[in-house]
């Protein structure tokens, strides 16, 4: 027992030897519990990123023209109007959540079908299937919308009462002997023309925002996600893979980086500063080993995706290898700017820890940016691995080319890489001074 507490009293005692290390233990937690709490506490919420929305409106009437107009009022929406072309594009690229495609008649068909005077029309919810949650809400505020403006015209617009009275003649007109539904309609459409005549003068006014009874579903409801092309289902864990691939990059060069300051306890520095070797040879050898090791570890990640799960790399093949290479020399980058500004591995261990979660969180690996603010969504741009996961993501399921997809991300990647090397390079020291 004297021996085991002995053994106990040497590892506080180690363990409190290093100030650093024990804040950075404590701080740590505190600082990611705070974030994530803020984030979803619904503090600040009024500054929360608006959902990029596009609407095709192919029909220009009155009441897709409110529809359009309540869609771009909602606090909670940003809505661009562009061609059904030019929509699906932006959703494919990732640039717009959703595109809502309102097809010629829409406008009266929906006051038709409010009545069952004929079928309902079909709306195209063109969604980024990468971010369901979004695009779930943006399918509850669009048939919030429908109802709300096809009812308002169903009962108070002159194309509504124009249905209601022809739907009331060929009621009357109908040669077949008469059912207790067929008069239980013709009486629900007398009252309400009546009703309407006695409210608004038989012109139209103010409208109603409910259904009334017996009324049917204003609109049908088509969503289709927008992948590389048709035909082509999402996999999402070809988008997972791409979050957390890169953390673990990241994983990867923080203890390559951390191996790099024991090297310095060890003593291994100082032998090397009496080798011919520049700091610059030893930060670019140690840059290009990390990269390789990660490059093994992200490539194993994604082999497994491929042939295990079905992930696709469905747009171009030499795009993706670049951009994982460039994410590896980023990442073992990132780690030798660790290890050159790091004082003690343990202190250095709890910080890098911190940074690379926010790092990935921040860069859409975990949660959807909708719940960011819109400066920190914003701000995100910023982030190589922001970069990295949308540039995955872009040459994977979204089938996006070397050009357009893979090469804008690979250059702030390389970018990164030279910026962190530079850095490193100029805090650098042999010794722990």
């Amino acid at each position: 027992m004297k021996q085991a507490l002995a053994i106990v009293r040497h590892e506080l005692k180690l363990f409190l030897s290093d100030p650093r290390s024990v804040v950075v233990g404590i701080v740590t937690p505190i600082l990611l519990a705070t974030f994530f709490g803020f984030l979803f506490s619904g503090q600040g919420r009024h500054e929360a990123a608006k959902i990029p929305v596009l609407v095709a409106d192919a029909d220009g009437s009155a009441v897709s023209s409110a529809v359009v107009a309540g869609l771009a009022a909602d606090p909670l929406l940003a809505v661009t109007q562009a061609t059904e072309a030019a929509a699906r594009e932006a959703v494919r690229k990732g640039k717009a959540v959703a595109a809502v495609v309102l097809p010629v008649g829409f406008g009266e068909g929906s006051v038709r079908a409010f009545f069952g005077a004929s079928k309902a029309p079909e709306i195209v919810l063109l969604v980024d299937p990468s971010r369901a949650t979004e695009a779930g809400l943006v399918r509850g505020l669009l048939s919030e919308k429908v109802f709300r403006e096809s009812s308002r015209e169903a009962f108070g617009g002159s194309s509504g009462t124009t249905v209601l009275q022809e739907s009331l003649r060929n009621l009357e007109a109908d040669p077949a002997p008469a059912t207790p539904e067929r008069e239980t309609l013709e009486q629900l459409l007398r009252d309400v023309t009546r009703w309407k005549e006695s409210t608004t003068g038989g012109q139209g006014g103010a409208a109603t925002q409910t259904r009334g009874p017996g009324s049917a579903a204003p609109f049908t409801l088509k969503e289709e996600p927008v992948t590389a092309r048709r035909g082509v289902t999402y996999n999402s864990y070809a988008h997972s893979f791409a979050g957390m691939g890169i953390q673990f990059l990241l994983f990867v060069a923080l203890d390559f980086g951390i191996a790099f300051l024991l090297e310095r306890q060890g003593g291994i520095w100082k032998r090397l500063r009496a080798a011919p070797l520049s700091r610059s040879s030893l930060l670019a050898g140690k840059a290009t080993a990390g990269a390789l090791v990660g490059l093994i570890s992200v490539g194993a990640t994604f082999a497994f995706g491929i042939v295990v799960l079905g992930v696709r790399i469905q747009g171009s093949i030499p795009g993706f290898l670049l951009i994982l290479v460039s994410s590896a020399l980023m990442a073992s980058s990132f780690g030798l700017l660790l290890a050159a500004l790091g004082k003690t591995p343990g202190a250095t261990r709890g910080l890098s820890i911190l940074a690379i979660l926010l790092l990935v969180m921040l860069g859409g690996g975990w949660v959807p940016a909708f719940v960011f603010p819109e400066w920190l969504r914003t701000a995100t741009l910023v982030l190589p691995t922001r970069w990295a996961i949308d540039g995955l993501d872009a040459v994977t399921w979204r089938g996006a080319g070397l050009v357009a997809g893979a090469l804008p991300a690979a250059a702030v990647l390389f970018g990164y890489a030279a910026l962190f090397l530079l850095v490193a390079r100029l805090r650098f020291r042999w010794t722990d001074g």
